[in-house]
């Protein structure tokens, strides 16, 4: 595919069955590691913490939501859906911007970010509970296609605190 088709399919928007597709995936493994953070006594030492499967779990869903913030054509979930997936589905009837859903990746950076460092820091609940949060917000854009992360887009972008605004062709 040459740069300009990409600049164009860019222009144009994305499939909104990819995004929907990965938070399905994410909100899976989240809800694992909700269970394993329950589940899990908390280790004394940072290093005891650290260990703990919930916390390695969360650790990895944090790189896929930092891989998803900074490169979303290429993060595994986006990936699986447009080389498996996509191809065995009718083209999608409207696009979107890709703009709001890489907001909301890494809206879910900073939720997954915040209970990794308070864990470690030995706040008992954290872990569990930023993981739950995140799940949410991943199950109610797999289940429902409400992105709560774009709508937190949409809301700071018509505030003028973020973005641009750009109207896509339809």
């Amino acid at each position: 595919m040459s740069d300009r088709t990409d600049a164009a399919r860019r222009a144009r928007g994305i499939d909104p069955r990819g995004p929907r597709f990965a938070a399905g995936i994410t909100a899976l493994l989240l809800l694992v590691d909700v269970f394993l953070g329950l589940t899990t006594p908390i280790g004394a030492t940072v290093a005891a913490r650290a260990a703990e499967p919930a916390f390695v779990l969360l650790v990895i869903i944090w790189a896929l939501f930092l891989w998803g913030v900074l490169s979303p054509r290429t993060a595994p979930w986006g990936a699986l859906y447009r080389a498996v997936i996509q191809p065995r589905l009718s083209p999608p009837t409207e696009l979107e911007d890709p703009r709001p859903p890489r907001f909301a990746q890494g809206v879910g950076l900073f939720v997954v970010s915040i209970g990794l460092v308070l864990h470690l820091a030995g706040v008992a609940w954290a872990l569990p509970i930023a993981a739950a949060a995140a799940f949410v917000a991943a199950f109610l854009n797999a289940a429902f296609g409400l992105c709560l992360g774009c709508q937190l887009y949409l809301v700071l972008q018509r505030a003028g605190l973020i973005g641009r605004a750009r109207d896509l062709p339809a």
